[in-house]
């Protein structure tokens, strides 16, 4: 009988990193397939030259300087002189500074001014009529979506998620582990079901990654303890509010924009009241404590920083500079080093270090920033000669194996005994470790799951990532561009501290793994930081039209976009 459910555990063990590859092939597929092509909306004809100039995005910078949208050779524009721009009540022109300003048929425009088609904008001498993209010759096109059915992909990860709950039943030799595991999947297909009959989305594959590694981290939990499996599915539930609120509320750039500065001060307090009202733990004041309950506020201030950082191109061209951004940088990151959290603290300055670029479009900023970093740092070892001994291990944990290198080189050989397949949930070693199930999460995965799926769930995050980037020439605004690739790099580079960390390649720093390390705020904050992706695509505030008899024209199809 032991031999036949060794054997059958076996068997799931091989079939769970193929279910799972399957999950994300068909995600990153349906995520690549149904975007608008980079084609005109509308476009602006030059009276002055003849030229016609193919207006791609939905605010697109105008001027002399070489980086504009629509670039125009005429010494009487100003390098950035306005921005054109598209919101939900119709197009504006903003002038953002210029000298010569804006005229709008003959009429000097101020602060954001309505455009429609026929009408003359004037800047400096060069006169630009707005017209229809195919008035001129200029084509837009919509294709459909193609991608696999939504409801596959989440019947996929129901079949990953119960393959992973039958195995761990199996090595367990108990049924307690369906109790998470059935409630996991009942939120699941709710949030499926709200998302596509309610609100009706267009697309849910994020949604599906996000589960499949919160699915992972939630059954991972609940073969070791059940309570924090229980902790892990309040957090995701909590979580997915987040997710669809933030959703809710950044569909309209604006209003992000006017509460730009009490989000600021929101994340500023968040950080104060963890160093006034915190408590030290495992070496780092960054928890606050009520009762039952634990919140690191740190996780929250990292949306919150992100929404203080981006901003639409008509607040970005303007002539403020960058200084009250990187005041607040620089006090975020000073409250996160006075508590001695410094992995948040380098994962707040890299967060940085892309915003300033995307705001700026100006590397000589980041150099100038990470000299000021280094400098910061160097005098940080010499005033706290402490901080420097918790990095000596680093590179040498062999050397401390029954010191301070003791949890990674054990992480390490554990890990490696897991081979592809992994040696089954609830059978491993490193669980008897402590932080086995947070900051060493990533190394308990190699052990008891295989090094496949501790891979695959790597390449899910690099991969939203990169379908962050992919996404940013689409996006309504430069909110959502500088947002997405912000908080899509602040996953990468947590997750690099974590992964990267346990294997002593970069110093251990005792951050999470996104969605999958225990840690109820971090898994919260993980759902809200992936709105800022989602919301980058254009088709997420599409809703589903059902099939017409006629097909509408291209520009219509727009229209519902």
């Amino acid at each position: 009988m032991n031999e036949m459910l060794e054997m059958l555990s076996f068997g799931i063990r091989l079939s769970e990193p193929f279910v799972a590859l399957i999950v994300i092939i068909m995600c990153f597929v349906s995520l690549k397939g149904g975007r608008r092509e980079e084609k005109a909306l509308i476009a602006l004809e030059s009276e002055t030259d003849d030229k016609t100039y193919p207006v791609l995005y939905w605010e697109n910078s105008i001027g002399r300087s070489r980086s504009s949208d629509i670039r125009i050779n005429d010494f009487t524009v100003s390098r950035d002189h306005a921005v054109l721009l598209r919101r939900n009540d119709g197009w504006f022109i903003n002038d953002t500074g210029s000298k010569a300003g804006v005229f709008v048929n003959g009429q000097k425009t101020d602060g954001r001014w309505p455009v429609a088609v026929g009408d003359n904008i004037s800047l400096g001498s060069t006169s630009l009529v707005l017209r229809r993209a195919s008035d001129v010759g200029v084509q837009t096109a919509v294709r459909e979506p193609k991608r696999f059915p939504q409801g596959v992909i989440v019947a996929f990860i129901t079949l990953y998620q119960a393959l992973l709950t039958l195995q761990a039943a199996i090595n367990m030799m108990s049924a307690e582990v369906i109790i998470p595991s059935a409630l996991f999947l009942v939120v699941m297909w709710a949030f499926y079901g709200v998302s596509k009959l309610g609100l009706r989305r267009l697309n849910f594959e994020l949604e599906s990654l996000a589960l499949l590694l919160s699915g992972t981290g939630i059954i991972l939990a609940a073969s070791h303890d059940m309570k924090q499996s229980f902790v892990q599915l309040a957090a995701m539930v909590l979580g997915i509010f987040l997710y669809s609120f933030m959703l809710w509320f950044i569909e309209i750039p604006d209003r992000v924009m006017k509460w730009n500065i009490a989000i600021a001060i929101l994340a500023l307090l968040m950080l104060a009241s963890t160093l006034v009202l915190g408590k030290s733990l495992n070496g780092a004041k960054n928890w606050i404590v009520l009762g039952p309950v634990s919140v690191q506020p740190s996780e929250f201030a990292k949306i919150a920083y992100i929404f203080v950082g981006a901003s639409t191109l008509d607040v970005l061209q303007t002539k403020k500079s960058l200084a009250s951004f990187i005041v607040i940088s620089i006090l975020s990151v000073g409250f996160l080093v006075l508590m001695s959290d410094f992995g948040t603290a380098v994962i707040f300055f890299m967060t940085f270090l892309i915003i300033a670029f995307m705001r700026s479009g100006d590397i000589k900023t980041v150099i100038l920033a990470v000299s000021a970093a280094g400098i910061g740092a160097m005098t940080m070892l010499s005033v706290k000669p402490y901080i420097a001994d918790r990095f000596a291990v680093w590179g040498h944990v062999w050397d401390y194996a029954d010191g301070t290198g003791y949890q990674q080189v054990r992480s390490l050989i554990y890990s490696a005994s897991g081979g592809l397949f992994g040696t089954g949930l609830s059978k491993g070693y490193l669980q008897y470790l402590f932080a086995s199930e947070n900051d060493l999460v990533f190394c308990l995965i190699c052990e008891e799951l295989g090094c496949i799926i501790a891979v695959l769930c790597a390449v899910v995050i690099g991969g939203l990532m990169i379908y962050a980037r992919g996404v940013t020439t689409r996006s309504r605004s430069t909110f959502y561009s500088i947002a997405a690739c912000s908080a899509g790099g602040l996953l990468v580079f947590q997750s690099a501290l974590n992964i990267f960390g346990v294997v002593d390649i970069l110093p251990l720093t005792g951050v999470t793994l996104p969605f999958v390390s225990y840690g109820g705020t971090s898994m919260a904050a993980c759902w809200g930081l992936l709105s800022f992706i989602k919301a980058a695509d254009e088709r997420t505030y599409a809703r589903h039209i059902p099939k017409q008899k006629k097909a509408p024209a291209p520009e219509e199809m727009f229209e519902q976009i």
